[in-house]
């Protein structure tokens, strides 16, 4: 009588014998990373995140399991949910902004921390990090440098718009500007250009901010960072361009959604940039051996299409210097 068995055996010279795996059996030893992401309003990973850790082998329900955790734009809630994601024993934590990196860094001092992005000043007067060069604890990733870019797009929207002389700015309702507003001032007061901070841009939506942006008879408006604003940015778009407010944004997706214009860091490359810090703390790497980098690249991108709707013409020289012109 011949059994069939589902092992098999091959004998070497030596003698030794080498015994295959079930089927299965290899899948089911390798390891399932479990990665948090900690956001202020995104429920999910941001796709481009989702795309660059697939390349680099992090797939949901193979290799990767993602724990997201949102506040849904109510940030009193991030320490908790901070909190839950320790109690998770999550391997490592992604977390969004300032806003959820600062909870994040309370909730643990072991855990591995990956920034996307901190933005603007106090990362190490906190005393999250040490240093840029060696944060020193459980924290790293990527920072921007908010203020001075800020500062830029301002100096931007007036040089497309040489005539205006007043700008709102959509209040994040954070402290996420931080000193950045002083910085805006500084640059305006040169020009004579009046700044008009708007009221929260609360959860009730976005109606009553432009209702008073409209009331204050601005001539453009500066869209500063921030993780709901990039989510919702068709809304905001939406509503610029009914009022026919010309508006100036971070990320180089938003011009190209509609907006009217855009200046600041590539925004694939940067979440790049952060699933390879996943990728070398997962594999290894302390997060306290790893420098925190800011962005190398910047982009300028203008909407022809969308200034001509709003019957503005660009000047040359700022077009001819732009990165990206979508007519």
């Amino acid at each position: 009588m011949v059994v069939i068995t589902r092992r098999v055996v091959i004998s070497g010279l030596s003698g030794c014998l080498i015994t295959l795996p079930r089927a299965g059996e290899v899948l089911a030893a390798a390891k399932v990373w479990q990665i948090g992401y900690l956001s202020p309003s995104r429920k999910r990973l941001e796709p481009t995140l989702a795309e660059a850790l697939g390349k680099l082998g992090y797939i949901e329900g193979q290799t990767a399991r993602f724990d997201a955790r949102s506040a849904e734009n109510d940030i009193k809630r991030l320490p908790e949910l901070a909190a839950a994601l320790v109690h998770a024993k999550v391997d490592l934590i992604v977390a969004v902004s300032q806003l959820a990196i600062r909870p994040a860094s309370q909730a643990t001092r072991t855990i591995p921390i990956v920034m996307a992005f901190w933005g603007g000043e106090g990362l190490i007067e906190s005393g999250i990090v040490a240093s840029f060069a060696r944060p020193g604890a459980n924290v790293t990733g990527v920072y921007l440098p908010s203020l001075e870019m800020d500062a830029k797009r301002m100096e931007l929207l007036l040089e497309a718009l040489p005539n205006a002389r007043k700008v709102a700015i959509l209040n994040p309702g954070t402290d996420l500007l931080g000193g950045g507003f002083t910085e805006l001032r500084r640059v305006t007061q040169a020009t004579g250009v009046q700044l008009y901070m708007t009221d929260e841009s609360g959860l009730e939506g976005y109606e009553p901010i432009f209702e008073s942006i409209t009331k204050e008879r601005v001539d453009a408006l500066l869209v500063p960072s921030s993780p709901r604003f990039f989510l919702e940015r068709e809304r905001i778009i939406e509503a610029t361009t009914r009022r026919r407010i010309p508006a100036i944004y971070e990320w180089g997706e938003i011009a190209r959604a509609g907006g009217f214009m855009a200046y600041g860091p590539v925004f694939a490359e940067l979440q790049r940039l952060v699933a390879g810090y996943v990728d070398r703390i997962l594999k290894g790497a302390r997060a306290s051996d790893l420098p925190i980098e800011q962005p190398k690249r910047f982009e300028l991108v203008i909407n022809l299409k969308t200034a001509t709707a709003l019957g503005i013409t660009i000047p040359t020289t700022l077009l001819a210097r732009a990165d990206e012109v979508i007519e």
